[in-house]
């Protein structure tokens, strides 16, 4: 049975915490082949938002207020899907229930830095392109507004 939730950094627990870091060094080090610092400091002033299912997190992004990410933009990162779990939609449901927890809990414009191959998926929530790509970790991103 899947459990959504969204917690700040101290109500997270240590399983839960631990869970989460897993699978962002699963997907985003050894998946992409790409070793960079995910720990930046941020995941502590930022709320985390999960779908479990059983004792795994499956799905997950990190939301943060403005300034913390980008000066007068509120943030959606750190946005994954475990492999097996993908290609059921898990994904959009994530990003709708991002956006929500974004605007619930921020005012104004949402900014991204998205990889360059998803721009379209994101395009499908009304995020457009701002600016060129760049390389962030050896992967082609784009920069990405939501108003």
């Amino acid at each position: 049975m899947r459990k959504w939730w969204l917690k700040s950094f101290e109500d997270l627990g240590t399983k839960e915490l631990y869970n989460l870091l897993q699978l962002r060094a699963e997907v985003f080090v050894v998946e992409q082949n790409c070793p960079y610092q995910d720990l930046d400091g941020k995941d502590l002033q930022a709320l985390h938002l999960c779908c479990q299912e059983n004792d795994s997190i499956i799905a997950y992004s990190r939301i943060l207020d403005k300034g913390i990410s980008y000066p007068g933009h509120a943030s959606i990162g750190r946005v994954i899907v475990k492999e097996r779990h993908r290609k059921h939609n898990l994904g959009r449901e994530l990003m709708r229930r991002s956006i929500d927890s974004c605007r619930e809990n921020y005012s104004g414009p949402i900014k991204i830095s998205a990889q360059c191959y998803l721009e379209n998926f994101y395009r499908a929530f009304g995020f457009e392109p701002l600016g060129a790509s760049y390389l962030e970790d050896d992967i082609p991103h784009i920069a990405m507004t939501l108003e």
